[in-house]
């Protein structure tokens, strides 16, 4: 049955409005005009259709909405405070103000109810295509006779800045593709961006796009007021299961504003006799403010009423359905909680020095081979790449619509398609979803292209894997176009994000169980396609620790740090500097963020006083200083020609090393060396 709406549904409606005006004077900043304008789509779609429960935000089977647009989460954040979401009236109008609730834009850490953190345009609606994916996944898998578990939609809301992205453009097109029916995008169609009017910049056909990418599309002509084509475009969406679908929403940004509809509504709060002007033309006090009538919130907790008790009956189908179905029934109860199946660190491989020497690359398909099967969490996938990254493992079975005949929805393996940053924002929300961990595939020099998605898993606190091969001019034919030399500084400047380059099989099944273990920190795993021999002292109960000595000698004369490939190479330099009479000492350093994690005691007794200290990586140097004295590197672009040759343009082989290695000796000869290590003060962290 259609929805009926009256005068209260018209309060709230105008509540959620005034909420945002009030926020944006109080702060003195934000964006009044897209609340005002969407508060129509924003009421019904809430409070008629969308299925959650505000008391547990993390109901699984609750339907996820996103505002892509986060300029506009003063929109947001009135419906959670409406909801019972926990936002109380102090957080609103606390907005924009240190240490509140109501960021500027909306953090998932930070506020109950958002789902992903948004902002960055285009970000929002493709974190939004990994979590229909995820539901889909999860239907396939979970999902039996008389036991439908999932079925929520992801309802998202999007304005002209997000269809201009080009990531939005990427990750909608693989919705199309992937035919995510459980997606239903709302398209504020508000002519209007930070510069004008979109004319400016934007005339195509936005929903023949969208139809060519393989969404059904609906557009409502009056977002403003007629409540019931809203209505009924979002049941006409929810009755598409082969496709998703997007609705245009044709409003007017800063409704009832005296500047409605001009793009001086956009990014600036009202001045005071507008805001005057728009609460009476709403029907509320113009010298009252952050007013909510009572019957607004009723109207709230009767729908947030309804999502408790739908959450109450899945929970009884749930118990049930632990007890006919009680293998499956596990699985999903460990997700739901966060956790790993008992002993999956077991599988982890182990080697010796007797072992062969592989790539590392190969090293990280080896463990993917052992974990997939044993961690049913692990979802996987290469922005076309497979062959390359090796990141498909023996049993995999690709997830792709049944009709497609390229696999199922259960499986667990994804073809992203040429498209690294999507990928990124798609893994975003993946991990947003609970109960997965994704990972995803290029090369490291590619990840670049992915860089907003990745500061976001940061952000967000979400666990994503990047599987990051050909790490360095190492991947040598392919030249400088494909060899990072920036790549590492710039992640690794980047908090909250592990950046792991394993130099050895040991390393890398470390840097995957932290990779898989530190549930609320992405992880980059810069993997090598030349071959690494297996070293003498390392072991995964080591290289967790971010670092450590994998060759100690008394009274050294100097320590040399590296990492991933390079580590072998320095291993032959010290021997070529114990037949001159030196002593070098050999730290190899995996991850960073790792390493600065552990005591102030462990990391002196890495990198102890009394001796000068030399990095060796073939990167750019920049921030190797805060570990040594001395940095060996490459500051400029990489070159074409087999990777030995490369290695040794540039002096990076054994001979090399040992020769920088004399001279930072000979440098700070009579020097009393402090670790770099050891700081006046501590960072900011």
């Amino acid at each position: 049955m259609a929805p009926s709406f009256d005068k209260v549904d018209t309060l709230s409606i105008n509540t959620i409005r005034l909420l945002a005006v009030d926020a944006t004077i109080k702060s003195n900043s934000g964006h009044p005009g897209a609340p005002m304008g969407l508060a129509p789509v924003a009421h019904v779609l809430f409070n008629k259709f969308m299925n959650f429960n505000p008391k547990n935000p993390k109901f699984f089977n609750r339907d996820r909405f996103v505002l892509s647009n986060g300029h506009g989460c003063m929109l947001l954040y009135a419906l959670l405070h409406l909801y019972g979401y926990g936002l109380t009236m102090d957080d609103l109008k606390s907005f924009r103000q240190l240490g509140s609730k109501t960021p500027g834009h909306p953090e998932a850490a930070d506020t109950p109810g958002v789902e992903v953190t948004t902002g960055p345009l285009g970000q929002g609606v493709s974190n939004a295509v990994g979590l229909a994916i995820a539901e889909a996944h999860f239907a396939a898998r979970f999902n039996k006779p008389g036991y439908e578990l999932f079925n929520n939609y992801t309802y998202v809301i999007m304005g002209d800045g997000c269809v201009m992205e080009g990531v939005a453009s990427e990750a909608c097109s693989t919705a199309g593709h992937l035919q995510l029916g459980n997606l239903i995008v709302f398209y504020d169609d508000n002519h209007i961006s930070i510069d004008g009017d979109t004319d400016q910049a934007l005339t195509e056909d936005v929903l023949k796009r969208y139809e060519a990418y393989g969404w059904h599309t609906v557009w409502v002509k009056d977002g403003d007021h007629d409540l019931a084509a809203i209505a009924a475009a979002i049941e006409e969406a929810q009755s598409v299961k082969d496709k998703p679908s997007i609705i245009k929403v044709t409003t007017t940004i800063g409704f009832g504003s005296k500047l409605q509809g001009t793009h001086g509504v956009h990014g600036n709060p009202l001045k005071k006799d507008d805001a005057a002007h728009v609460k009476e033309l709403f029907g509320f006090d113009p010298n009252e403010s952050f007013v909510v009538p009572q019957e607004v919130y009723d109207l709230a907790a009767k729908q947030a009423a309804s999502g408790a008790a739908a959450e109450e009956a899945w929970n009884q189908l749930f118990a049930k359905y632990i007890a006919e179905y009680p293998e499956l029934g596990a699985d999903l109860k460990l997700r739901i909680e966060n956790k790993l199946p008992a002993g999956w660190e077991k599988n982890l491989p182990v080697y010796t020095p007797s072992d062969p020497a592989i790539a590392s690359r190969k090293l990280s398909e080896t463990v993917l081979n052992k974990l997939c099967d044993v961690i049913p969490s692990l979802i996987g996938g290469s922005a076309d790449l497979t062959g390359s990254n090796f990141t498909r493992w023996k049993t995999a079975v690709d997830f792709q619509p049944p009709s497609t005949g390229f696999g199922e929805y259960s499986g667990r393996y994804i073809r992203y398609g040429v498209r690294e940053h999507s990928m990124g924002a798609i893994m975003n929300g993946l991990a947003a979803y609970g109960g997965l961990i994704p990972f995803g595939g290029t090369f490291l020099n590619f990840v670049s292209y992915a860089a907003g998605a990745v500061r976001l898993s940061a952000l967000s606190e979400a666990r994503v894997i990047w599987v990051a091969t050909h790490d360095s001019i190492g991947l040598g034919e392919d030249g400088p176009t494909h060899q990072p030399i920036e790549t590492l500084a710039h992640f690794r400047a980047l908090p909250n994000i592990m950046v792991w380059r394993p130099a050895d099989g040991n390393e890398t099944s470390a840097a995957y169980y932290k990779a898989i273990t530190e549930t609320h920190t992405p992880s980059i795993l810069c993997l090598s396609r030349q071959n690494l021999p297996q070293l003498e002292g390392s072991s995964i109960e080591k290289a967790i620790k971010g670092g450590y000595v994998l060759k100690e000698v008394e009274n050294a004369d100097v320590t040399i740090v590296s990492t991933g490939s390079e580590v072998y190479l320095a291993l032959d330099a010290t021997k070529l500097l114990e037949s001159k009479g030196l002593k070098a000492r050999l730290v190899s350093l995996p991850d960073w963020l790792t390493f600065d994690k552990q005591s102030e005691e462990y990391k002196l007794s890495v990198f102890p006083d009394g001796h000068p200290i030399l990095s060796v990586e073939v990167m750019n140097t920049l921030g190797w200083q805060k570990y040594s004295h001395e940095q060996f590197g490459i500051n400029r672009f990489g070159a074409s020609g087999p990777y030995q040759q490369v290695y040794k343009k540039f002096g990076f082989t054994p001979e090399g090393i040992a020769e920088r290695a004399e001279k930072t000796i000979e440098f700070w000869k009579g020097v009393a060396l402090r670790s770099p290590i050891r700081r006046a003060f501590a960072q900011v962290e």
